[in-house]
Order: structure tokens, then C-alpha cells, then sequence
């Protein structure tokens, strides 16, 4: 790939806008979790938002991430490797793992996001939202602390019987409105000219 330079104009402020998205907070929190989840053979990152892009960048973490969360290794080849393509495709075999594991296509980063640093706070959400699935799941793969992410909405059903649902149709809902306490008391006759007195 060859290297981009600088952009500028327009480009430049759609640039400073993406970055000014990432949050180094919710890094430091994403950090410690993957820590704990993959084991201390990950090792750490440097801080800052170009330290957390290296230590994700060639694919290793965060495929071991992906397959520390299920029975079943969904990535089943994980070697580090300096080529490019092959870095990329460690990536993608994540990002493919992650979709399976339940992360909604709107919360993924494109592999270029990573791994030429376009877009971190991507990567962050989409982090974010497999420890968040993780903990929804509660399969007892999760390590760490579930407050770090939040719980996704569960399908709550109910089923009502046919008497419950007759019995609903005869109830007016407050949407519709009410007049109870409505009276015209107080108000003035229609016709009258409003009083105004001089001082």
C-alpha cells in the first residue's frame, strides 16, 4: 500500500471529525478488558490512539478475543505475520467471526478503518458492542467486569388470552384524552369586548 499523504480542505475536516470520536477513556477500558479476556499473553499496548491501533493491527488480538468468547473457536488460524494481505485477512476473519457471534453489520469497522488507522473510534464501537453481546449472552465466557458494557435489549413476549384482549378493547387509553375536570367556568361570554381601562 502505498503511503497517503497529508489531506487537506475538506478532506482534512471530515478527517479531524472522525478523530475527534475516539475516546481514549473507553481505550483504556477496552485494553484492561481484552486483557482479561485473552490473558496477559496479548501483552499491553502503548497509550494513545496509535499504540492501540499497532497492538490490533496485525489481527492476533483480536482474533484470540473472538474465539475466548465462544466453545467452538471461530478462527481457527492465528499466526502473526508482517505481510500486509495477511494481516488484513486476520481481520477480516474477526470481523466475519464477530457478525456470526452477533454484532450487527452497523456496528462493524471495515478492515481499513484498523489497519490503515482511517477510523479508531469504529473499532472502538465495534469492541464495544461484542463485550456488550458477551455479556447479554452470559454463556460463562466472559471474564471481567460487567459493568464495563452495557446489557442489550432481550425480546420480552407476552401472550395474552382472548378474554384479556376483548376485555383491552373496552379500556380508553389516555392517548386518546380525557375531559375530566373540563368546565367553561371562568370563561368570559363569546361577544363581549375585552376590558381594557386606561390608568
Amino acid at each position: 500500500m502505498a503511503n497517503k499523504g497529508p489531506s487537506y480542505g475538506m478532506s482534512r475536516q471530515v478527517q479531524d471529525k472522525i478523530e475527534q470520536k475516539y475516546d481514549p477513556e473507553l481505550e483504556v477500558r477496552l485494553v484492561e478488558w481484552i486483557g482479561t479476556q485473552c490473558g496477559s499473553g496479548v501483552g499491553k499496548p502503548e497509550a494513545g490512539k496509535l499504540g492501540f491501533q499497532a497492538w490490533l493491527k496485525d489481527g492476533c488480538v483480536l482474533c484470540e478475543l473472538i474465539n475466548t468468547l465462544s466453545k467452538d473457536k471461530p478462527v481457527k488460524k492465528i499466526q502473526s505475520s508482517s505481510m500486509a494481505f495477511k494481516q488484513m485477512e486476520q481481520i477480516s476473519q474477526f470481523l466475519s467471526a464477530a457478525e456470526r457471534y452477533g454484532v450487527a453489520k452497523t456496528d462493524m469497522f471495515q478492515t481499513v478503518d484498523l489497519w490503515e488507522g482511517k477510523d479508531l473510534a469504529a473499532v472502538q464501537r465495534t469492541l464495544t458492542a461484542l463485550g456488550s453481546i458477551a455479556v447479554t449472552k452470559d454463556e460463562g465466557f466472559f471474564r471481567g467486569d460487567p459493568s464495563w458494557f452495557f446489557k442489550t435489549a432481550q425480546e420480552n413476549r407476552r401472550d395474552f388470552s382472548d378474554d384479556q384482549l376483548k376485555e383491552g378493547k373496552n379500556v380508553i387509553g389516555l392517548q386518546m384524552g380525557s375531559n375530566k375536570g373540563a368546565t367553561q367556568s371562568g370563561m368570559t361570554g363569546y361577544g363581549r369586548p375585552r376590558q381594557i381601562l386606561n390608568p
